[in-house]
């Protein structure tokens, strides 16, 4: 069994705590010990589980926060140590981490990154030549750090160097060129300005080494310098102050297009030319119109917290079909893993956090493949005349739209988030204008009709925490409290769910 003081590093697919010191003792803090028992059970782990190389390689990234380079310092170390030949590709996004499965031949690859978290957090983030561990592979090498029974090799690993960003960022230019296929095949970005805001995490190397090669002017772009302080805002496309810098580049410097990254890039959102955002369900819808261009018909895997207005876009607009899953990237690239070996057609996953995986691109989310498409197609587009939202002007999006988080105060909060969900099926049936929502994979959705608030809900368990957060969006001004003052007259009886976020949602909308 694991222990719950190695269980808390666990965060679903991948590590996850604090690296820097605070000066006080922290369960979540990753010791140079800690990050050694960890690594030493991945390299356990591979040799168990990747038999086909005789010798194991591991490549290891990091991303730009603080604590990256004494981590990785651990993490290479401890792989010699296993006898772990290692290439050391020092800052990288995640997505090319996994790559060097396939450029270099790693049998292994780990990105030491906390993602879109403050500083003071990090992790780790494995691969192999079959795509990112998901949560049980993490359980199997916290189990081994924990029992810590380790043997160094006789004869130590070797290091070698490889800047594979370099050899990463080509091929995201040869794929734009191919892409556009433009008269000057080699500048097909001319005439375009593109700004790109890195938040001074990895994703500065798109503005600099993939669009100003190929003709883009990248004047504007902004927090490219790698800070691992993140002095100017959270590198996350979901964060509102983030967005707003993005918004006011593109706007003050006259740009075509906006790109932002999370801090590996894994995730991406955009800006069109007007300043007007494009993420969450827009972000969705985009790449869907592009995903499904060569394949009528086909399945797009999302998360669980899509709007009405998506599905009958996908559907109705783009001939295609949509299954809303589960939150969490893994559940939804795992998803479209089975349908494809299952002979579904399924180009696609893609969460409205950003994260996206085309099946074309070895099922991996990666920001900058994201934005590389949307970029070919802004390009095609232009010889037209058109934008990118002429894409997606048919979506119907909502005229309201509220997100809060309702906390647990028990310790058996998973079944007691279960006893609310079930009780909350039993209380729709007195509830006049619900439709619930029956193909649901998690948690519970209805759809409301116009007299009782015009719009649709969902509440379900996080996926890690003890919260259940709830989503509803209305198509009318005024709907989304009709849809609060409903849900609070049947949660308000759960004494141990802290539901005061939406008492204050009704009294703020009244």
């Amino acid at each position: 069994m694991l222990e719950k003081n190695w269980a808390k590093f666990k965060s679903g697919s991948d590590v996850r705590g604090v690296g820097v010191r605070s000066g006080k003792d922290d369960p979540l803090y990753l010791s140079d010990d800690i990050i050694e028992r960890i690594t030493c059970g991945f390299a356990e782990w591979l040799r168990k589980n990747r038999t086909e190389d005789a010798v194991v390689t591991v490549a290891v990234g990091h991303d730009t926060r603080i604590s990256s380079p004494r981590i990785k310092e651990n993490v290479v170390n401890a792989l010699i140590k296993m006898g772990v030949n290692v290439i050391d590709c020092e800052y990288s996004s995640t997505p090319a981490m996994f790559m060097t499965t396939v450029n270099l031949g790693a049998t292994g690859a780990v990105e030491i990154t906390a993602s879109h978290h403050p500083q003071d957090k990090n992790g780790l983030k494995f691969f192999t030549r079959l795509g990112g561990l998901d949560g049980k592979d993490i359980e199997e090498i916290l189990l081994l750090a924990q029992e810590n029974q380790f043997i160094y090799a006789e004869k130590f690993g070797n290091i070698t160097r490889n800047d594979h960003m370099k050899f990463y960022a080509e091929g995201l230019r040869k794929m734009i060129c191919d892409g556009i296929n433009a008269t000057d095949y080699s500048r097909p970005l001319r005439g375009f300005k593109i700004v790109v805001d890195a938040g001074n995490g990895i994703g500065g190397f798109y503005a600099t080494k993939v669009l100003a090669p190929l003709g883009a002017d990248i004047n504007g772009s902004q927090f490219l310098e790698y800070d691992g302080m993140f002095p100017n805002h959270i590198p996350n496309p979901e964060d509102k102050t983030a967005m707003q810098a993005i918004k006011n580049a593109v706007i003050n410097n006259k740009a075509d297009l906006g790109v932002i990254f999370d801090t590996d890039v894994d995730r991406a959102a955009c800006v069109d030319s007007s300043g007007n955002e494009i993420s969450s369900n827009r972000l969705v819808a985009l790449a869907s119109a592009i995903a499904l261009e060569n394949n009528e018909g086909g399945t797009i895997v999302t998360d669980s917290v899509t709007s009405d207005g998506l599905t009958e876009f996908i559907e109705n607009d783009l001939g295609g079909k949509h299954l809303a899953f589960k939150r969490g990237y893994r559940n939804v690239i795992d998803k479209q893993i089975e349908l494809n070996q299952s002979s579904v057609n399924c180009p696609l996953a893609i969460e409205t956090s950003g994260h996206a995986a085309f099946r074309e691109n070895y099922y991996l989310d990666d920001g900058a493949y994201l934005i590389t498409k949307i970029i070919i197609t802004m390009a095609k587009l232009a010889k037209e005349e058109k934008n990118l939202f002429d894409l997606i002007s048919n979506l119907r999006e909502s005229k309201e739209s509220l997100s809060m988080r309702f906390t647990i105060n028990m310790s058996d909060f998973k079944t007691y988030g279960d006893e609310i969900i079930a009780g909350l099926n039993g209380f729709a049936s007195s509830c006049d204008g619900w439709t619930v929502k029956k193909d649901t994979y998690e948690g519970f959705r209805a759809t409301v009709d116009e007299k009782n608030g015009n719009g649709w809900f969902i509440l379900r368990m996080s996926v890690h925490d003890p919260v259940m957060p709830l989503n509803i969006e209305s198509n009318e001004i005024g709907g989304c409290v009709k849809i609060c003052k409903k849900l609070f007259s049947f949660l308000k009886e759960f004494e141990s769910l802290d539901i005061s976020p939406l008492k204050k949602a009704i009294e703020d909308l009244v």
